[in-house]
């Protein structure tokens, strides 16, 4: 009879990938993950309004209203962010198909298990249904050697 094999898929799938990534990779994580919290927001909206602020009301201005400098940071801000949306979509992509993937690889290894948890369950059965037969053939045969020492006249039983 063939054992099951041992079929082993990595225990944590996220770290084994996160082990092979690229240096450029994980700072398109880092710069995904960053740009799209909280915390981003709120402090983009401070600077935002310290900006404007000290160019505002001190006398030391250096980008006099309408803030020049700051809509030319802002645009290449943009233009960055963009980019960089761009590339965490281009990994959360890769990402996706890795997961489907090992998720395609887990179900197709679990399948071949269960088809030969299956195969072996139905040798069993197979093998049950002869033993049965076995012991009903047993049976018929100890009854016709109880009838035929009953006719002799014998009281004794055949012993186990």
């Amino acid at each position: 009879m063939k054992i099951l094999s041992a079929r082993k898929a990595p225990r944590n799938w996220h770290r084994a990938h996160n082990d092979s990534l690229t240096t450029g990779q994980r700072a398109a994580d880092r710069l995904r993950n960053s740009m799209g919290s909280w915390a981003f927001v709120i402090s983009f909206m401070a600077f935002m309004l310290i900006w404007a602020a000290v160019n505002s009301l001190t006398a030391a201005t250096w980008d006099p209203y309408p803030y020049i400098l700051l809509n030319l940071f802002l645009s290449m801000l943009a233009g960055l962010q963009g980019a960089i949306l761009l590339i965490a979509a281009k990994r959360q992509d890769s990402i996706s198909a890795a997961l489907a993937q090992h998720d395609y690889d887990v179900d197709a290894a679990a399948k071949a298990d269960i088809e030969e948890v299956f195969a072996l369950n139905q040798q069993q059965s197979i093998v049950i249904a002869e033993l049965h037969e076995i012991l009903k053939r047993l049976d018929e045969d100890r009854a016709a050697w109880i009838s035929v020492r009953e006719k002799l006249g014998e009281d004794s039983t055949p012993s186990a």
